[in-house]
This record gives structure tokens, sequence and C-alpha cells, in this order.
């Protein structure tokens, strides 16, 4: 796990992500805060609206700013993203209409939705390495789930001392650190800035294209709809089944999250090895049963008896263990299915759908469980995750190899592209490490096909 941050560019961008996600940890608690002070009652209402736009800029601006990422500085485009991150948070405190919350919401969030994929399109141009960058995965997951566990506390050390409005000073000096700690690294040249890039169409739906069009990423995405259904149930209605259904304290919702956590960090750490023996499709797949088998167990549980400590803290270890093993792999799926130039607009479009599956199974969670019953929240959930697996295994064959052998049809013989390809009746035969591009616009379903 030490391996990656041998390497001075990667350690200074993991510390750079590390930083950043403190602050935004500390913003969370801030905005709750600041919603109540505005709202009052209602204050769960503006967060819900807050999350909502929050999505919708995720899935709208991630595949616009991913077009042209591959053709801007990658260190002053991070840089500046972070600037503006930092400016926004800056403003939260003054604020004193509910609007003005959404508003600079959006454009805080839109500007996440230009930097997350941007940088971690990057990573594999510094670790080309497959089990460095599998390692640097899993670091990765780790600074996701320790922020989950250590931002609250960090917020709540410091609302001893200080007032809530101080937590957006802290998120803006995370933001201000991360761009320090960006501009003091080269960062590799994307490939996208020297190629043909196509018109703003082309440019702004590659991504989408290259995913939608790839067996592997049609099953990624598939599975983060898996995870999705048992990560909103967990995020959402954990609070009511520990303080509303066991008649716990706010304690018991911490140890009931942490417990998730220390799951989802236990298979982080675990998964390159794992990675080293098994393939990642079988590792996802096998996770993904296990999401929506602990979905189902438990709502068949809850419909003839409530839930004990035992077992929710225990579903929530496994459930964290199995969201980490689905979700972790997901970087080498999206490296092994493009090209370098392409990396930032598959990087965003994979953020933009995974987050449009989060928008959907979000309100799921949290009607179903307010409005007909926790055990029909997690019967719905565990049918949602069960569809999402049987989608992957349908459109993600086992077999799965990164060379494939294909015919084209469509390009002259003296085709560059066709150096050493066999001439056979229907054209030009050969096989090499293969990923949705101009020339090949879609995936052979056999070897005898056109790609």
């Amino acid at each position: 796990m030490i391996a990656p941050l041998r390497n001075l560019t990667y350690r200074r961008l993991f510390a750079a992500q590390v930083v950043s996600l403190v602050g935004t940890g500390l913003a969370t608690v801030a905005l709750g805060l600041l919603a109540y002070k505005l709202a009052g009652a209602d204050a769960g209402l503006v967060l819900g609206t807050a999350l909502a736009i929050k999505m919708i800029a995720y899935i709208g601006v991630a595949p616009v700013t991913g077009a042209f990422a591959s053709v801007l500085p990658r260190r002053a485009f991070l840089v500046a993203l972070d600037l503006v991150r930092a400016a926004i948070v800056l403003l939260l405190p003054f604020v004193d209409q509910i609007w003005q919350v959404y508003v600079l919401i959006f454009v805080l969030q839109s500007a996440s939705a230009a930097f997350t994929p941007t940088f971690q399109a990057t990573i594999p141009d510094i670790l080309p390495d497959e089990r460095e960058y599998t390692e640097a995965l899993s670091l990765s997951r780790l600074a996701y789930d320790l922020e989950s566990l250590l931002s609250s506390m960090l917020a709540a050390l410091l609302l001893t001392v200080i007032s809530f409005h101080w937590l957006f000073a802290g998120t803006a000096i995370g933001f201000i650190v991360s761009a320090l700690l960006v501009v003091s690294v080269s960062l590799p040249r994307a490939a996208g800035q020297d190629g043909e890039q196509g018109g703003i169409y082309d440019r702004t739906t590659r991504g989408l294209r290259i995913y939608l069009a790839t067996p592997r990423l049609r099953g990624l995405l598939a599975l983060n709809l898996a995870a999705a259904a048992a990560g909103a149930m967990v995020i959402v209605n954990t609070v009511v089944i520990v303080r509303t259904v066991l008649g716990g304290t706010d304690t018991g919702v911490a140890v009931a999250l942490g417990l998730f956590g220390a799951g989802s960090m236990i298979s982080a750490l675990a998964l390159p090895r794992l990675l080293d023996r098994l393939a990642d499709r079988t590792v996802m797949v096998t996770a993904a049963g296990g999401l929506a088998s602990i979905l189902l167990g438990l709502g068949a549980a809850a419909l003839f008896a409530t839930p004990g400590w035992t077992l929710l803290l225990t579903a929530w270890l496994v459930i964290g263990l199995c969201y980490s093993a689905v979700l972790t792999p997901g970087g080498r799926l999206l490296r092994r299915s493009s090209h370098e130039s392409d990396r930032p607009a598959l990087f965003a479009a994979q953020f933009a759908l995974s987050h449009a599956c989060w928008l959907v199974t979000y309100p799921l969670a949290g009607w179903l469980g307010a409005g007909a019953g926790l055990a029909s929240a997690f019967l719905a959930l565990a049918l949602l995750a069960a569809a999402g697996l049987a989608t992957a295994v349908i459109v993600w064959p086992n077999y799965d190899p990164e060379v494939v052998a294909h015919v084209h049809q469509d390009l002259p013989h003296d085709h560059p592209h066709l150096a050493g390809a066999n001439v056979v009746a229907s054209g030009h035969r050969h096989a090499h490490r293969l990923v949705i591009d101009r020339h090949h616009k879609h995936w052979p379903s056999s070897q005898s096909e056109t790609a």
C-alpha cells in the first residue's frame, strides 16, 4: 500500500486529496448548521434541495468539463478549480437568503464536478504500473472513509471553541493547501493536448460514448447502481433505524456509520492482494451479490421482527466490505478501457453516471423509509441492487480479454492502423488491445465481427 507514496508527485497529490476531503467534511457540518440558522425546522428541506443541486451539478457539468480537460494545462486547471472552491466557501457565511445558498452550492459543486474526474484521470499517467495504481485506488478509498469518520469529530472539537461560520474558513484553507500542493509538482501533459479533438459535441459526448459502448464499463455502471442502493440505505436511514427503531443515541448513529466505514477500509486494504489473484469482474460481481443478499435479508427480517443491534452492526460492517469491493476497482476498468487522451472524458462520464445512480437511490431510500416503512425500503433497494447485479452479469462477459481479434471493413488497405493485419474475405483482421476510439466505434461480440 505504500509503494505509490514513494512517487513524489503522487504523494503530494494524495496529500492534496486528503486536505481537500477534510475541508469538504467541515463544510458538510457547517452547511447543516447554516441551513438550520436560515430555515429552522425546515432545515432538512434545505439540505435535501442542496444535495439534489449537488447531484444535478455532478451529472450535468462533469461531461462538459471532461470534454475540455484534455486540452487545458492540467496543473493550472486543477489549481484554478481549487481556488474557485475556496472563494465560494468563504462567501457562504455571509448569505442571509436560502436561494443564495442554492446558487453558491451549484457553483461549488460544479467546480468539484470538474476537479474530481480530472484529478482521477491524472493518477494513471503518474503511476503506469497497474499494481501501484491499484494500491493508489485503495489509498483513495481509505482517504474517503477516514474523512467520513474523522471530519465530524474534528468539526465537533472545533465547535467547542469557534462558531460554525469559521468551519467554512477551515474548508477554504483545505482547498488552498490543496492548490499549493498541486502547483508544487509537474504533471504529465495530457495526450489529448497534442491530438485531434473534434467538435464540441464530439468532445462533450466522447466519454459517454466510449463508456456505453464498452461491455465492462456497462457492467461497471450496473454495479454502481447496486452499490448506490446499499450505500443510500446506510447513509439515509441509519439515523432512523438507530434513533427510532432501536431507541439509540447519536453515539449509536456514529458507531453504526463507523462500522460501515471500517468495513470499507478493511476491504480497501485487502483489495490489492486480492486483485492479484482474482479478476476484477469476479471480485466486483461477488461483492454486489453480497450487497443484494444483505439488503434482502434485512428486509425479510424487518417484516417479522425488529432488527437488533448485533444484526445491524454486523450487516453495516459487511455492507462496507462489499461496497468498497464493488467501487474501488472501477478505476482499473476505466484505465483499461481508454487511450490516455480520452481518460479525462471517460472519468468524467463515470463521475456523472455513478452520481445519476445516487440521484435515484437517495430519494428512494428516504421516501420509502418514511412512507412505506423500513422493511419496504430494504426490499425495494435489494431488488434494485439485484437488478444491477443481473444486468452486470449479462452485459459484462466473464471472458473479457484486453487483446481482441476483430475485422475492419471500412479502412483503406494502406491505413497505418492496419499494419500487420491479415486480409480476409470481409476486410482486414488483426488483434490488439481494444478500446473504443475513432477506428473502433463498436465492440465486436465475436472475433469475426467488425469493430
